[in-house]
């Protein structure tokens, strides 16, 4: 779809991401959702390159795959996805049992951690009160006009108020999220009950109100419509405390049997969703809880036949 798309308009941003809606450039379409698709590709990724014995359409799909993960340009799933086939190669491959590098590596790790903690901490200090539109974490908000006030993640966690022309960048934008999260259990004294399924959203744009949020307009989506974008933070808002145990309780029973059945696809699929919940209210989505509950049961359902 995008090589034709590219043959038609010339223009590279067809590859990549996703549109500002559905008609708009991006290699899949905005209700698609470029961070979803992310994840959906990702397993697959892991399937491949987690195979014994590889074939050449093995070799291939798995390049095809990681290609594909790439240009989605999720920087969340890029990052962890790296980090698993690290995982994989040093511990689950059959090479990892040849090579006895893990200890040299791990020791080199944390050398390198003691000697870069003072630049690790320069950056992120930096990270914390610049105003810059690069972000750890995919944007809420695509096509942004010149000339807007980026907001660093100070001064969404500290101000007051704010402008039509403050833009967020994701990272900001999920800090501002978390601080409104906090102050509405305590304005409301939901701790134990939250507000109910999906009852948060008049909450979020009370406060988008209140801080004089950008709103946008009817063909260019402001800020006050949008849900917490983390899981953990939905949950708990809507369903309480007890909500947000039982699903750091599903997670922990996931993680414990990936670990137990040693399945690296079972590993892979745990912190993915484990990292992906930090940024996306995933499971507030139709093809989020249909693919987390079909996967969950899927790895989970017996397990000690696996072991075996």
């Amino acid at each position: 779809r995008a090589l034709f798309r590219y043959f038609l308009t010339n223009d590279v941003r067809v590859f990549f991401y996703h549109g500002e809606n559905d008609l708009d450039y991006g290699l899949v379409p905005k209700l698609l959702n470029a961070i979803h698709v992310s994840v959906f590709v990702a397993i697959g990724f892991f399937y491949f390159i987690s195979k014994e014995i590889k074939s050449k359409f093995d070799y291939c799909a798995s390049a095809l795959l990681f290609g594909f993960i790439l240009l989605l340009s999720s920087k969340n799933i890029i990052l962890v996805v790296i980090l698993l086939s690290l995982i994989h190669f040093f511990y689950f491959s059959k090479s990892s049992h040849k090579l006895r590098l893990r200890n040299l590596i791990v020791f080199s790790l944390l050398v390198l951690l003691v000697f870069s903690y003072s630049t690790i901490k320069n950056r992120l200090a930096y990270e914390f009160q610049a105003h810059t539109k690069k972000s750890l974490s995919a944007n809420v908000l695509e096509g942004i006009p010149k000339n807007v006030h980026f907001v660093s993640v100070k001064e969404a966690w500290q101000n007051k108020t704010f402008t039509p022309n403050d833009y967020f960048p994701g990272t900001a934008f999920r800090v501002y999220q978390f601080r409104i999260f906090t102050e509405l259990i305590s304005e409301y004294n939901v701790f134990f009950t939250g507000f109910g399924l999906n009852a948060s959203y008049p909450k979020i744009e009370e406060k988008a109100t209140q801080y004089n949020l950008y709103k946008g307009s009817d063909v260019d989506p402001g800020y006050q419509n949008k849900n917490f974008h983390n899981q953990y933070i939905q949950v708990f808002a809507e369903l309480g405390v007890f909500g947000f145990i039982i699903l750091i309780i599903i997670l922990l029973i996931n993680l414990k049997n990936a670990f137990k059945t040693k399945d690296f696809v079972h590993f892979a699929f745990a912190i993915l969703m484990i990292s992906l919940f930090l940024t996306e209210s995933f499971l507030w989505r139709q093809r989020g809880v249909v693919f987390f509950t079909l996967f969950y049961c899927l790895f989970n359902s017996n397990v000690s036949k696996k072991i075996e």
